[in-house]
């Protein structure tokens, strides 16, 4: 079994990869700047609350443990950060990177997890699928944030043995954490949910347990390269009719309306910039799909809003 350090271990997502990697008897080791109920439940989990600038706290954990690999979900949106970043996140990000990057390669890890965002990407023109070698165009904080973790990763690694691997993930749900999916199809305004002609447009999400069986796929690979960039999402897009009759089924919703397509909330740019969750209903029809063929060979990728959990 793998010995296995994440980052971010009180947040959404890690306190679920936690429980599956315990499932599976690794060991893991947990550093959160928060506390979580796991602590002490376990004997093969051993946790560390410090803050993520803790140089001396985090390196201390991976030179003395003999880590396998390293997942680093801190600073990231869906585990631990608020959706609106500012600069003191994007600073914050960046003096972590730096030392659990040199960390890692100076005490042998065989594999370094980065939790990035299909954010990166930004807006696209045309209908072909978003791959891993499609431009990144992302303007806002979080693509920035995300971006130079990215760039620092692969510097960081050019030349070591251990294999970097940057999940980009798009925006997570499970069956009782939908507020991703609500953000697309929601007024906040007018307190509605809001639907366009037959609501058969959609937009690429993920299931938590999607990326969860993702990272429990790299961290078996025996051997080889494996390194780079993986997109991970769904197989599939949700629809806006699926997204509206599930929160509709599970009463999370109540009135839906039927809008124009040329509805807007009236697009607020400093807003988009700053603020994770943001979405303008007029640009609804540009979405695209994320190709995850990639990360399909690592994961099947088969968790769907019918069978999540």
């Amino acid at each position: 079994m793998a010995s296995v350090l994440i980052t971010g271990a009180s947040g959404f997502i890690g306190m679920q990869l936690v429980d599956a990697l315990l499932a599976k008897k690794h060991r893991v080791f947990g550093t959160d700047s928060t506390p979580n109920g796991q602590i002490g439940i376990d004997p093969n989990y051993s946790f560390v609350q410090c803050e993520p600038s803790d140089k001396t706290t985090i390196t201390g954990m991976i030179s003395s443990n003999q880590i396998d690999t390293i997942v680093h979900l801190a600073n990231s949106v869906d585990n631990d950060l608020d959706s609106y970043i500012t600069d003191a996140e994007l600073k914050r990000s960046k003096a972590m990177d730096k030392f659990i990057y040199e960390a890692a390669d100076k005490y042998d890890i065989k594999n370094f997890i980065l939790l990035s965002t299909t954010d990166v990407y930004g807006p696209q023109k045309g209908r072909e699928p978003v791959r891993e070698t499609t431009s990144e165009k992302g303007n806002t904080n979080y693509a920035d944030l995300k971006l130079t973790s990215e760039k620092y990763l692969m510097k960081a690694f050019k030349k070591s043995d251990c294999v970097p691997v940057i999940a980009r993930v798009a925006p997570i749900y499970t069956a009782e954490y939908t507020q991703n999916l609500r953000d697309k199809v929601y007024d906040p305004k007018d307190d509605v949910g809001y639907i366009f002609n037959d609501g058969l447009y959609g937009f690429t999400f993920c299931c938590l347990y999607n990326l969860i069986d993702f990272i429990k796929g790299i961290i078996a690979i025996p051997s080889g390269r494996y390194d780079g960039i993986y997109n991970v999402t769904d197989s599939d897009i949700i629809t806006a009719k699926a997204i509206l009759d599930y929160e509709r089924d599970h009463n999370r919703i109540g009135a839906i309306v039927q809008k124009n397509q040329g509805f807007s909330l009236g697009f607020n740019k400093a807003k988009a910039k700053t603020d994770y969750r943001y979405f303008d209903p007029s640009s609804t029809f540009q979405n695209w799909r994320i190709d995850n063929t990639k990360a399909r060979r690592i994961a099947p990728m088969k968790w769907t809003l019918s069978n999540t959990k």
